[in-house]
């Protein structure tokens, strides 16, 4: 069974893709053409049914964008479901707040790379 980029999600990843948020635009120019340390990232990449902000395959990590929809409750019971069911697939989740990426981006990356095997 397909778990990658579920073919009926096409259409809701081309459009997150077409919405991002500044932060994600921002971090983006430093994942895409694998800029940190040889790592091909995905944006917008679905597995199962929940679309990943970014997704790194070959560390089989997930970087995973916060703004303020994210701070309510039932969000964070989405993005814990979220959570449990990517690691379930040995996908390890990290996040970061929007702010973060817009005032430390150094520190982001540096974070991220520690994530590296």
């Amino acid at each position: 069974m397909k778990i990658h980029n579920k073919k009926e999600l096409e259409y809701r990843r081309k459009k997150l893709r077409n919405d991002s948020t500044l932060a994600e635009i921002f971090l983006w120019k430093h994942l895409k053409q694998k800029q940190l340390n040889g790592r091909k990232f995905r944006r917008q990449h679905s597995i199962g049914n929940y679309i990943v902000d970014f997704y790194c395959p070959e560390e089989r990590l997930v970087v995973e964008l916060n703004g303020e929809p994210h701070f309510d409750k039932e969000t964070k019971k989405y993005d814990k479901a979220r959570t449990l069911y990517l690691n379930g697939l040995n996908i390890k989740v990290i996040r970061f707040e929007n702010v973060e990426i817009l005032r430390a981006l150094e520190n982001v990356l540096n974070k991220i790379s520690s994530e590296f095997y």
